[in-house]
């Protein structure tokens, strides 16, 4: 195990720390945490630390986690609910002190998750390919060879599809948990039970409920509508999907006109690829 790269995966509500073995895709040791992301920065920096402390550190660390954020100064510029303790913070820093590193990689979970999918999931050795994530955001990230595509017109501003816009409004307010609550509650009339989430929502689609059909494939038609654009310019042959709202695919298929496909586990792909990327970052080897 310990010939692995050790990894965080940071999500709104958990790490998960592991080690993994980017040559085989091999993904041990994994311990998986509660996080508390409104608290404040210290007591972040302090549950993140605890979870990679369970993990062989001599060789540094790789952290996946979400923007806004400078993957390459390891600065975090969150604003919102989730981590907005942290704005401005140099969060690489901190974890290289109170953990005793030489270093520690950053990587967008999407990107990672994106990866991970080329090296050992649906995406495996594709010349051009894409995966979007979708949970209270959207991510996303585009592959050549196996590497991101930040930059150019052939993909969107810093390869990011949730800085586009969809009939004037930011896609995110179309295609994310919020939206799809949002636009159930809408065809209801009325709000639904607290306890509604995008999952339930897929469960009453399954079961025949025609509110909880119309607001998925609603949000997935405005996602393929958005992404058919990117997709022809980019030449990307197949695209994946993960997060939490990756569930719902089985009720969505339909609506792609392209050749996509739901994940088996976005976490360990995420890990799969900041263990890759680490590699690719360092030139180390296992």
């Amino acid at each position: 195990m310990s010939s692995g790269v050790p990894v965080l995966e940071i999500g709104g509500s958990h790490v998960t720390a592991a080690v993994v073995s980017p040559s085989t895709g091999v993904v041990e040791g994994v311990h998986r945490a509660g996080l508390d992301s409104k608290a404040d920065a210290d007591s972040i920096i302090g549950e993140l630390c605890a979870a990679a402390q369970q993990l062989p550190l001599a060789k540094g660390l790789a952290v996946a986690l979400p923007g806004p954020f400078d993957f390459a100064a390891g600065v975090a510029w969150y604003q919102l609910d989730k981590f907005a303790s942290l704005y401005g913070h140099d969060l690489g820093q901190s974890l290289r002190e109170r953990l005793g590193l030489d270093q520690v990689i950053f990587l967008n979970d999407a990107e990672a998750f994106t990866v991970g999918e080329w090296s050992a999931g649906e995406l495996r050795g594709l010349d051009r390919c894409a995966g979007i994530t979708i949970g209270t955001g959207i991510g996303s990230a585009f592959l050549a060879s196996g590497r991101a595509i930040r930059t150019g017109d052939t993909v969107p501003p810093g390869g990011e599809l949730y800085r586009t816009t969809y009939n004037d409004r930011p896609l995110e307010d179309w295609i994310s948990a919020r939206a799809i609550l949002t636009r159930y509650a809408e065809l209801l009339g009325s709000p639904p039970p607290r306890s509604t989430g995008v999952k339930e929502i897929a469960e009453l689609a399954r079961a025949g409920d025609a509110n909880a059909k119309g607001a998925l494939v609603g949000a997935f038609e405005v996602l393929s509508d958005a992404l058919v654009p990117w997709l022809e310019r980019f030449g990307a042959t197949r695209v994946v999907l993960g997060g939490s709202i990756s569930g719902a695919f089985d009720v969505v298929a339909d609506v792609f006109p392209f050749p996509v496909s739901a994940t088996a586990d976005t976490e360990h792909s995420a890990l799969i690829g900041a263990a890759a990327h680490y590699q690719r970052s360092t030139g180390s080897e296992n």
